[in-house]
């Protein structure tokens, strides 16, 4: 029944609380300026009215004081929320260093997701109470919008690259999931659970079954598609060296650098030559059409464990694992 539906969805996550504040920050602005503005109006009209055809106006000489207040008062407020929404937004941004990374793909109409730890779900994220969770997005055909209302969370999911977003859930339950970007007929279904569970039986859920990891199926991968026998270990092959690479700076033939993040693995697996390292020549074939996006985060996945300290588990937890470089 409608009188049973929350005006506002719960909040459920660490974001929530500070999204709420600053909207209804801005709708209270927004909604005293209107009255005033209107009530000022209706009140003009009335007290100014031409009361017969002889009124002549009088000439208005100003007032700075007034103009001064109506100049600094929507300044200040418009700064107010200017440094306000800025704060938020970089928080939602920057995921915590300790975040556990979870893979998302977006297809029509589903949603795919990845734990390091092999378990795969549709339309289905389980998540634990207290931890933060950073999400590592991409869409496998058009533009999709991954969004949990009881977190105020909402990012695009876009094919060719990936999008990243974090929350900290703060209540055991289930959530709704939706597409919020129209992405084709069926959009309105493709919706899905955010399944909440205390520490204790998430680690119950997330040991159920038997699986292999993400980072162990990538590692097959790597060497059923012969990726072992130009980047090696030693240095020594045609292609540089794996390990230790993730997160760090490489240098290119062309003088430029980049960063080894995902984005940056997934191009020189698709696009090999539109990056060459330095020192390597452009022979590596491309993987494009080869591999699909669920094999490119297995392959991430693996090559972010290369050079990992021992006893670590770094992309486990989602710590910048040294791991990567790619092939000219």
């Amino acid at each position: 029944m409608l009188s049973n539906l929350p005006l506002f969805p719960e909040q459920a996550a660490t974001s929530a609380q500070q999204v709420d504040a600053l909207f209804f920050f801005l709708v209270g602005v927004s909604a005293f300026f209107a009255t005033l503005i209107a009530v000022l109006l209706v009140y003009f009209a009335l007290r100014y009215r031409r009361r017969s055809s002889s009124d002549r106006p009088k000439g208005i000489e100003g007032a700075l004081g007034l103009e001064i207040a109506w100049s600094l008062i929507p300044f200040g407020l418009s700064m107010i929320m200017f440094v306000w929404g800025a704060r938020v937004y970089v928080q939602l941004r920057q995921p915590p260093d300790n975040a556990t990374p979870v893979y998302v793909v977006g297809k029509q109409w589903m949603w795919k997701l990845q734990h390091l730890e092999g378990q795969r779900e549709i339309n289905e994220l389980h998540v634990p109470v207290g931890r933060p969770i950073k999400l590592i997005m991409t869409s496998e055909d058009v533009i999709h919008s991954f969004y949990i209302p009881a977190f105020r969370i909402k990012q695009d999911v876009l094919p060719g690259r990936y999008t990243t977003t974090w929350f900290e859930a703060t209540k055991a339950g289930t959530y709704h999931l939706f597409c919020a970007e129209y992405c084709g007929t069926q959009h309105a279904g493709m919706i899905g659970w955010v399944t909440v569970m205390e520490p204790a039986d998430y680690e119950i859920w997330l040991s159920g079954g038997l699986k292999k990891s993400l980072a162990s199926a990538g590692e097959d991968l790597f060497q059923q598609l012969g990726c072992v026998t130009c980047h090696r270990s030693d240095s020594g092959g045609r292609g540089p060296a794996l390990d230790g690479v993730f997160g760090k700076t490489v240098s290119l033939q062309n003088g430029a650098t980049a960063v080894a993040d995902e984005g940056y693995l997934r191009e020189s697996i698709l696009d090999p030559q539109a990056k060459t390292v330095a020192g390597y020549q452009p022979i590596m074939p491309t993987f494009k059409g080869l591999v699909s996006e669920e094999q490119l985060l297995q392959l991430i996945a693996y090559i972010k464990t290369l050079g990992a300290p021992a006893g670590g588990d770094g992309a486990t937890r989602g710590a910048a694992v040294p791991a990567a470089a790619r092939e000219p």
